[in-house]
This record gives C-alpha cells, structure tokens and sequence, in this order.
C-alpha cells in the first residue's frame, strides 16, 4: 500500500496531495499494476480513458512529473502509441504570479530592484509556466532582454518530488516484472538530471554559449546572447527574440519568410547538432524555434540538452546507412548492440528484415520509420537506450514541425547532405587531434623505455660465450628485430609528434 512507504515527514504532505490527485482522476489501476494501492481504489472505471486520466494527473502535480511523463513520451519501445500520443501533449503550465511575488527573489538575484538595475522593466508577465516566469526589460543600451525568474519554493518541492517518485519506482520494480522492463532506477537517473539541470538556470545559459559557438559559422542560426552580469541560479537574463513560430507556410509567407529554406536550414541544423556536433536541443516543438526574417532560425529554451556520444554518433550513421543500402545483417548488428542482448540473434535479424524490406527503398520518412519501429522492438521485447530515443524523438519533432511549414519536405535529402559535413567533421584537426596527442603520449613512452631496452640487449651480448652460444644465431635474429622495431617506433613517434604539433 501506498502508506507503507517509507518517506521523510518533510516529505509526507506531499505524498498526501499525489494520492488525493491519483484518486481524483481515478487512477486505482494503475496504482495497482504498480503494486502500491488496492485495484478499487480511486473509481477506476473507465479503462479506455486512463492515458488521458493520467497525463491530466501529471499537469496537476506539476513540473517534476510533466518531466516524468516526457520521458515516458520517449518510449515507444515500451508503451502503446495511445500512451505515447496523450504523453507527447504534456505542458508544464501554471497561473501567472503578480511580480511582486517575485520581487524578493529577483533582488536577491540582482542585488538591487530590477527598476535600477534596467533601464525599463515590465512588472506584466510576458509568458508563464509552472517552473518559470518571463517579463521584459531594456539594458542602458536600448537592447531588449527578458527576464527568465525561476518560482519561489519550487526547487525544494521538486526535489521531494523527485525522492518520492525513486521511492515509487522502486516498490514498483519490486513488485512488478512488467515495470522492470521499464528500468525505472535508469528513468529516474535521467529524470533527476534532467530536473536539476533545468533547475538551475545557469546550466541554461552555458548550453546557449555552447550550441552558440558549435554554430558560429552560421549566421542564420540566432542563440539568443545570455547577459551573465545578472544571471544566476534563480534568473536567467538574455535577448529578446523577436519571431514567428513555424506553425505553418501561409503565415511565414506573410512575413516574407520562404518555408522552403527554413525547412532545409532547420534539418541541417538538428542534423548538425546529433551527427557532427554531439550535442542537440532535446525538444525542437514550434513553441522553441522562431523563424526570423533572412530565412534565419533562432532557437529557444535551452535548458534539456541532449548529448550524443562519438560511438552512439556512429551507431546512428550505420543505422541509416544500413537501410539506404537494404543491410539487413549490418542492421541487426546494431540493434543486437542497442538491444544489449535482450533477445535472440534470430528474432534481432528478423525484425531487421521486415524493416529493410519496408523502408530500405526509397525516400527515408523518418516519422513513419520510427513509426514502425519502435513498436516493433516493443514486439519483439527489445529495449532501446534512453539516450537514443531523446534523438530519435527530437528528429521525429522536428521532422513533424519541418513537414507542416512544407509538406513536400523529405528529411532523407537533409541526411545525405550532411554525409559531407560529417566527412569533414571526422577529418578534422578537432576530431583526431586527441587521438594523434595520446598515440604521441604512448609512443612517447615507449620512447623512454627503449635505452633500457638496449641496455639490456647489450648486457646479454656481453655475457659469457659459453652461456649464449647456443641460441646466439636466435638471439642475433631476434635482436635485429627488436632493434628494427624500436627504431620504427622512435621514427613513427617522432613523426606523429610534429604533425600534432602542426595539428595543434
């Protein structure tokens, strides 16, 4: 039962309002899958409606399990396409606060009240959400910015929020063998990561200089400048953008925007971010992205970043690669990777024909890949790693937002064209040069053991004859082969050495 759980009596009352709002939306039945209340508890009556129920349950407890609930939206490997639709609709949002609610902590933040510190401040919301509130103001300058002040008292509710949903997750994984095939300890790992990072909303500003500087060559990409003089945990001070969001064609149009180009910008831009970049915004949705006149794109609300490691970068190409090329055995090898053994090599190779067979010709659409997909692996009982699916959803995000500004878009052209931006990336000084400094460092210090190694081959030179007669021809053999290699080393090194330092 729910109230045998164990948790700290700061964190009780809380417990209290997550049951009363479970049983308000009557969501007996799923408390009892998870083995944490009886099945009659909370009216459950109304099986088909639960997915509904229980994201409108979500909302109501606020940002840490709107969070939950998006990363649940990731799963398709896992839940049904009713549950992922009704989850990819979860808002974190909230009633707007009179600033003076936020006047505290936004002079603790400055220092001084916003008035003096700005040379116009705006008490009048500009937009809310349940973790955050924006108002406007203007630097001595002239330069428009906005205001980005975190809710008082939401951090310590989250983070109980946050304990309380491990414990959760816990007796679940306990008493369930279903919700086992979740991993909810990695769930959470993601989710308290996830939390924290947006918590503090200087995490935000370094994403921006970083995705900043990753687009420095390209001036059509606009990251709003973040103003570190006044930003801290609780605020986050940067440029306003002015835009439209990529709703649709008509209305770009009307602002003398060409859909066209912003829907080829926009996927070489998220392509960039995953494939060459390894670091990628994590929920490219309309509300995040604003087209800008000059068929220029400005991205918004960096705080969930995603990373993409050199391997899982890797993975990804061969994924694609392998289906343009109809390879179902080069396929199946990298899902048995992913997978990591979660099903036989037969039912892998399988599943990875029938996807060869469907999408391994023609125009690659990515929704409708991913589409076929993911339920397919949930079939099969096949389990995907967390940080593959944040990439798999912000493609399919942003291949969604891309096709409604013009529907003859095809994100499989995108993907061919950044071959060549990623052939580059590889030849890179950036890319090898770490790889050339620690083969320089070994062959560095094979270097320093060579005169030892010498030394020694001269001491059992020098031995008596009567000691090393017998195997002197294998040894002499032997020594001019040692002695061939270690100055093969010493050269190679030496060569590697100076093209680092051209390199670097």
């Amino acid at each position: 039962m729910i109230k045998t759980l164990l948790v700290a009596a700061r964190d009780r009352n809380r417990l209290g309002e997550i049951a009363q709002v479970a049983s308000r939306f009557g969501l007996g039945v799923v408390l009892a899958r998870l083995g944490i209340a009886d099945a009659g508890q909370g009216g459950d009556g109304d099986p088909h409606g639960l997915p509904r129920r229980t994201r409108l349950a979500l909302e109501a407890l606020g940002p840490t399990f709107v969070k939950f609930g998006q990363i649940l939206a990731t799963r398709g490997d896992l839940l049904s396409p009713e549950w992922i639709a009704e989850l990819e609709q979860l808002h974190s949002q909230a009633p707007t606060l009179a600033f003076e609610d936020l006047r505290p902590a936004v002079e603790a933040a400055l220092g001084e009240p916003p008035e003096t510190a700005f040379a116009s401040f705006d008490p009048a919301p500009l937009a809310a959400a349940s973790m955050a509130q924006v108002h406007r103001a203007t630097l001595a300058d002239g330069r428009a910015v906005v205001l980005k002040i975190r809710r008082p008292g939401i951090r310590p509710r989250m983070e109980a929020d946050l304990r309380l949903i491990a414990q959760l997750a816990a007796v679940a994984e306990s008493a369930s063998a279903e919700v086992r095939r979740f991993a909810p300890a990695a769930m959470m790992r993601q989710l308290t990561e996830a939390v924290l990072e947006e918590l503090d909303f200087t995490g935000e500003g370094r994403n921006a200089d970083r995705l900043r500087a990753d687009f420095a060559e390209e001036p059509r990409v606009v990251i709003p400048a973040i103003h570190w003089a006044w930003t801290s945990e609780t605020l986050l001070v940067m440029d306003y953008v002015a835009g439209v969001p990529p709703r649709d064609g008509d209305t770009l149009r009307a602002a003398g925007i060409d859909p066209a180009a912003i829907a080829a910008l926009g996927a070489d831009v998220v392509l960039d971010m995953v494939l060459v970049n390894g670091r990628f915004h994590g929920d490219p949705h309309p509300g995040n992205l604003l087209c800008l006149p000059g068929n220029r794109i400005a991205l918004l609300d960096l705080g969930m970043i995603g990373h993409v490691s050199p391997r899982r970068r890797e993975e990804f190409i061969d994924f694609v690669q392998s289906l343009n090329t109809g390879d179902p055995a080069r396929l199946a090898d990298i899902l048995a990777v992913w997978s990591a053994g979660s099903a036989p090599r037969d039912r892998i190779l399988s599943a990875a024909e029938r996807l060869v067979a469907r999408h391994g010709s023609g125009p690659l659409v990515l929704s409708v890949l991913v589409g076929d997909f993911l339920p397919m692996m949930r079939d099969e009982g096949l389990t995907l790693p967390p940080d593959l699916l944040l990439i798999f959803k912000a493609l399919v995000t942003i291949d969604g937002v891309l096709s409604a500004i013009e529907p003859d878009f095809d994100l499989s052209q995108a993907m061919r064209r950044s071959s060549l931006r990623i052939a580059r990336a590889r030849l890179s000084p950036d890319h090898w040069g770490p790889t050339v400094q620690a083969l320089a460092w070994e062959l560095g210090k094979l270097g320093d053991g060579a005169p030892r190694l010498v030394r020694a081959a001269v001491r059992r030179l020098e031995a008596d004859p009567a000691d090393v007669a017998a195997p002197h021809a294998a040894l002499s053999a032997a020594l001019a082969t040692a002695g061939r290699w270690i100055a093969a080393a010493i050269l190679t090194g030496a060569a590697l050495i100076a093209g680092a330092l051209l390199l670097s």
